[in-house]
């Protein structure tokens, strides 16, 4: 069986046919979702979606590139994960690409969500795009590793370099691979999903976006995640079986769920 590590069923496009979505996930082998939060306005909609369905679970946090949204304290994330459905704190990070200037306060929002984690024991989802230096410099000052009383995490659909990957599972995260890396033009990504340890690997749709080949362009769903998996399996040579049961133990392990 397959797990998405990364979705948003929550989204208008997807929560219209969710029983549709459930089917294919159960047709493609995909036992369980994780859906991400973006912003608190629409958290109770990811919320109430882990308490309906007891294969879908959630995170709570404010997604970097909202900047015009109600800012996030570190107690209000620390109160609002105190759920048994909630798994991690996020999505957070830093993305330099689609926001320019000024972005201290991405920094502060990102620091907030670290502290959160810090705090209740729970994971973080990282976004980053264009802003690695700064992503694995704030964990690191955060105290974002095991190893300094953090949580760890899981760098969320992973397009950075090898020495990103290499940096950030040394503070004790894992690399999740999203459709991106079934792209054809994704050769340096490619390389990354064969080299790194298989223990630290998750894999993810990203959905609505991102939708592996072969439906690149299409709305991308949770049961799609099989595809991401079976390419990964033959960059690297082995059964698929094998990247879905690593993959699958590697998530509840992260995530502190029980099988």
């Amino acid at each position: 069986m397959y797990i998405d590590s990364h979705c948003h069923i929550n989204f208008p496009d997807l929560a219209a046919r969710l029983p549709e979505i459930f089917g294919k996930m159960a047709e493609n082998q995909v036992s369980h979702a994780l859906c991400v939060s973006v912003d608190l306005p629409d958290f109770p909609q990811v919320l109430a979606l882990a308490e309906q369905y007891p294969h879908v679970y959630a995170s709570v946090g404010v997604h970097p590139d909202y900047e015009d949204t109600p800012e996030p304290s570190v107690d209000e994330l620390v109160r609002l994960a105190d759920h048994p459905r909630i798994v991690a704190i996020g999505e957070t990070g830093l993305d330099y690409y689609r926001l320019q200037g000024d972005l201290e306060w991405q920094r502060e929002r990102f620091r907030t969500h670290i502290r959160a984690s810090r705090a209740t024991g729970k994971p973080l989802i990282i976004h980053t795009r264009a802003a690695s230096h700064d992503t694995i410099r704030i964990l690191r000052e955060e105290g974002a590793s095991p190893q300094a009383g953090g949580a760890a995490g899981v760098m969320h659909c992973f397009t950075e370099s090898q020495e990103v990957a290499d940096a950030a599972i040394e503070l004790g995260f894992y690399i999740s691979f999203s459709g991106i890396v079934t792209f054809k033009s994704a050769k340096d990504l490619q390389q990354v999903a064969r080299t790194i340890p298989l223990e630290r690997m998750l894999i993810e749709t990203d959905s609505p976006y991102l939708a592996p080949v072969p439906f690149r362009g299409k709305t991308n769903e949770p049961g799609y995640v099989r595809h991401v998996g079976e390419f990964i399996a033959d960059l690297r040579g082995i059964s698929a079986a094998e990247v879905a049961r690593q993959t699958s133990e590697n998530f509840f392990k992260l995530f502190g769920i029980k099988p």
